[in-house]
């Protein structure tokens, strides 16, 4: 295990042909910017230089370190180059050049949600691995997934076979019972890899620019090592690979023409942090706080539902003078004034100057009242459909009263 100092072409050339079982390589992106970030505590500044004089002094640079990454890669090894669609395309085409087209084995995306300015075009969410082999010959391991929650399990553990006339249906013993099948793992690992980016409060937050989390790189170092195996990042960065490397006892190789990135990585290798997402272990599901009914109230007046804000449940899509405008749905075992004090009271941190709440209940006292104190605080009162429905019955029934009586 080492972390190296110097230029990965160079240093490579130290290491003997065959003997690495895993590549994975962050190398620039041909962004054409100098990358900086500061730490947390504003202590220390990481950067990194990714401009070129052109297009192909950038491929240069990177074919002679692919060739590199092939000599030193096992017959039985694989290789992770990460970009994004700066020269993605260029990449791959480098990559068939010196590992061979045969030898393609997937386009992984990394998805991930983050907040961006917005601008013309769509909001860029994702980035590229691509995963190639040395060789036919390839070490994969497979990661099985849960199910989608669509999915009927009980039809997957029965065994099918084709009738006569090649449609697929249940297989049946002699009695008629249909056969149940193999025991089931899940769903194969796709191509498409939902893990959160590193929030900015992430404890394995360094300050170190393009910094990936530790669980993307366990996932890569997963399904194509085993324990013990020599896992090599010649563009290590911060270290995350050697870091996530040593957690699942691989032995790992890291390069960098940064002291300061090397010094870094040390750090890190002595006192490995890893955030663990609380997204990926509880699901997206675990973080909406709304019932169906509110999202269904929200959407009709067109408003966008707020998740875990216990006074606010959405803003309108509109702002006034610059404000969000927000709104509340009055909840069961709730009064009309209740729900009032705490849209007010949440509305006031956010700087609203207008605020909608949803009425869900007929109550005994007047809406007249209530609107002609509301309108005072720039509140608007809507009623919900089943709501108005009720009040429309009532002053139906209540007109037919008031006729019989006289």
């Amino acid at each position: 295990m080492s972390v190296i100092t110097g230029d990965c072409y160079e240093k490579m050339k130290g290491l003997s042909s065959e003997s690495v079982d895993l590549i994975y390589l962050d190398p620039p992106f041909f962004t054409q910017k100098t990358h900086t970030l500061k730490t947390r505590d504003n202590t220390k500044e990481f950067s990194f230089e990714d401009t070129w004089d052109s297009l192909q002094d950038y491929l240069k640079f990177i074919k002679v370190r692919l060739e590199e990454c092939y000599r030193v890669l096992k017959p039985t090894g694989s290789i992770f180059l990460h970009c994004d669609k700066t020269a993605s395309h260029y990449l791959r085409v480098l990559l068939d050049e010196v590992f061979d087209m045969s030898n393609f084995r997937s386009e992984i995306i990394w998805s991930y949600k983050r907040w961006s300015n917005s601008k013309k075009g769509l909001l860029s969410s994702h980035q590229t691995i691509y995963f190639y082999s040395k060789t036919d010959d390839f070490k994969f391991n497979t990661i099985y997934t849960d199910y989608s929650p669509t999915t009927n399990i009980d039809q997957i553990l029965q065994e099918r076979v084709r009738d006569e006339n090649g449609k697929s249906v249940y297989k049946r013993n002699d009695d008629g019972e249909v056969i149940l099948g193999k025991e089931k793992k899940g769903v194969p690992l796709t191509d498409v890899w939902n893990i959160p980016y590193l929030n900015p409060k992430a404890k394995e937050r360094t300050g170190y620019p393009t910094q990936k989390p530790i669980l993307l790189l366990e996932q890569i170092i997963k399904i194509t090592t085993d324990e013990g195996d020599v896992v090599l990042d010649p563009f290590c960065g911060s270290g995350t690979t050697l870091v996530a490397a040593k957690i699942l006892n691989r032995k790992f190789i890291g390069i960098d023409a940064s002291s300061d990135a090397i010094t870094l990585t040390n750090e890190r290798l002595e006192q490995p942090i890893k955030t663990e997402s609380l997204l990926l272990q509880k699901g997206e599901e675990k973080y909406i706080g709304r019932t169906d009914e509110e999202i269904s109230i929200l959407k009709s007046i067109d408003a966008i539902p707020v998740q875990r804000n216990s006074g606010i449940d959405g803003f309108l899509k509109v702002n006034y003078l610059g404000k969000p405008i927000s709104v509340r749905i009055q909840k069961q075992n709730e009064t009309l004034l209740e729900a009032r004090q705490k849209l007010l009271k949440s509305s006031k941190t956010k700087g609203c100057m207008l605020m909608v709440l949803v009425r869900t209940q007929v109550e005994e006292h007047s809406l007249f009242e209530i609107d002609n104190d509301f309108n005072k605080e720039n509140l608007l009162v809507l009623d919900a459909f089943d709501v108005s429905i009720k009040l429309w019955m009532n002053n139906f029934i209540d007109s037919l009263g008031d006729v019989s009586s006289k």
